[in-house]
Formats: structure tokens, sequence, C-alpha cells
């Protein structure tokens, strides 16, 4: 459940929590029409920071974009006011979720005459696949489900209604009993989580899907960076699902995963089956720079 915090700012104005509504014909809530972002705020040794704030506000301002949205805010406004939402709500550290939806007005499948509303919400929000999850790693699915293709959905674009397949997945995987599901494309190549970029470790390589069918993740993007820094060989090639099964090291990455180990797909173990020490490497440069403990990437996060 959502710990609950006390404002949500709202088209410009903070309302309280529970007085944050919209009408029920808002035309986003019956077409999924709308763009948005997931975004971690960290306490670190200089106090709180929000984690590539521009890069998220950019990619919510590219979304809109693809998806012929007007956001009625500059950039700079919709950075003020995420770092004022976690302000006024005396949060340390937490989530945060700006939503730019399309609001009530004429219903059916044109919306150029409705407004383009934008909300902020922040709330405590721990590891989104467990504390347990960043060390001893997942047990993930290759879905029956395929990852939309780049002439059916704007895969560049994150959209509420594109979740509705990431959705099934991640269901069709948890019933089975696992704790996260894998798209393939529609090609039959390794795409992406639910939610999360996919990288393996392959004879000392580290290799992830090129953003052809892919979400491009900004902890996705950071992680290569990281990666070169510590030398580790860097690749963005295709690889099909059975790399997957005989990788050294298979990881998630995503502002909610942050960077979660895989150490079974399928009901094949993962290499030795617990976090591996390239994965364990990035992983620590990670949360070292979330938390303020790397001044080279210091430019990554915004104070709060």
């Amino acid at each position: 459940m959502v710990t609950p915090s006390e404002k949500i700012w709202m088209d410009g104005v903070f309302v309280n929590w529970n007085d944050a509504s919209t009408h029920i014909l808002t035309h986003s809530l019956h077409y999924g029409l709308g763009a948005f972002e997931g975004i971690r705020c960290y306490e670190g040794r200089n106090g709180s920071a929000i984690f590539r704030l521009r890069e998220h506000v950019d990619r919510l301002f590219e979304s809109a974009h693809i998806m012929l949205l007007t956001v009625p805010y500059s950039q700079k406004d919709v950075a003020e006011a995420i770092v004022e939402t976690v302000r006024i709500n005396k949060l340390t550290s937490c989530y945060i979720r700006p939503l730019l939806y399309v609001g009530y007005g004429k219903m059916g499948l044109d919306p150029s005459h409705n407004p383009v509303r934008l909300a902020i919400a922040a709330w405590p929000w721990g590891a989104y696949l467990g504390d347990d999850a960043l060390v001893r790693g997942i047990r993930a699915k290759v879905s029956s489900f395929t990852r939309h293709h780049v002439n059916v959905s704007m895969t560049r674009a994150k959209v509420p209604g594109y979740y509705v397949n990431s959705i099934l997945a991640r269901l069709e995987a948890t019933r089975a009993g696992y704790d996260e599901a894998i798209f393939l494309d529609t090609e039959g190549y390794v795409a992406e989580g639910t939610g999360e970029n996919v990288f393996i470790v392959s004879k000392g390589q580290l290799i992830t899907t090129p953003l052809t069918s892919v979400l491009e993740g900004i902890t996705r993007h950071a992680i290569l960076d990281m990666a070169r820094e510590k030398n580790i060989p860097v690749f963005e090639e295709r690889f099909t699902r059975d790399a997957l099964y005989v990788a050294e090291e298979v990881f998630l990455t995503g502002t909610a995963a942050e960077v979660t180990p895989i150490r079974e797909i399928d009901d094949r173990q993962v290499g030795t089956g617990k976090r591996g020490p390239v994965t364990d490497l990035l992983q620590k440069f990670f949360f070292d720079i979330v938390k303020g403990e790397t001044p080279s990437r210091a430019h990554w996060l915004t104070p709060v």
C-alpha cells in the first residue's frame, strides 16, 4: 500500500493528499493517453537529493511531444515543482510520480480540445521488489506476452496505457510463483522487464538490449556510464532468451528496481545462483552515487 504524504501538487497548487481527485470522465482514465515518470530521492551524506532530475523531466517532455501533448509548464517549472513537492512533504527519501494526463472535456478518441493536466505526488517507498531482492536476487520468467512492436506503440515514450501489457506479464509471472517477468520483442529477442531494463554479463562483458523496442532507462544510462569507468567492456546488442540461461550474471535496472540481480530464470539457475561480482560492483557504485558518496557524479543529484 502507498504510504500517504501530506500534499500533492496539482496544476500549480498543493492540495491535501485525500483531496487530490479528478472527474470520472477524465479522458486519460478511459483511453490511457498521457506521460509519466518515476523518480527517486535519496537521503545521503549531504542531505536529501533527487537522482537525475533533469533527465527525468527531459524524458517526460519527450514522451509528451511524441504523444502530441503540450505541457502547460516549462521544464524549469516542472523541475522546481518536483523539488518543492518533496520539500513540502518533509520527505528525506521517497519515490516521486509526475503524471501528465488529458483532463475532463470531450469524450472520444480526439483529445485535441481537452486540457492537459499535471500532478506530482511523492511518498516513502523502499525497494520495489523487496530489500532481500537486492542481495539474494529474484526469480524471473520469460513472459508469454510480447513487448510492444515499434510500429504498434512508440516505445521511447513512457505512457500509462502501455503498462497494461506489463500488468498482464507481471500477473502471469507472480501467479506462477515468480517475482518478475521478462519480455521478448516481436522477433524473439530479449527486450526488457515489466518496468526495467535487462543486463547480462557474459564472458566478462556487460551486454544490454539496444534501444530498438525498449524504454531508454535513465538508470540504464547510468549503469553503462559507470561500467565504462570501471573498465568493464560494454555492448548494446540483441541477445536471445537462452543467452539469459547461460549468462554468468543477469540483473535489472530502473528507478523502482534500482539494480536488482536475477538468480533464476525459467527454473534455470543463473551463474552461481546469487549476486555476481559485476552486479555487486555496479550496485555498490550506484548506491554510493545516489547517497552523495561519489563527487564525480554530484551533477546527477539535485539537492532538496
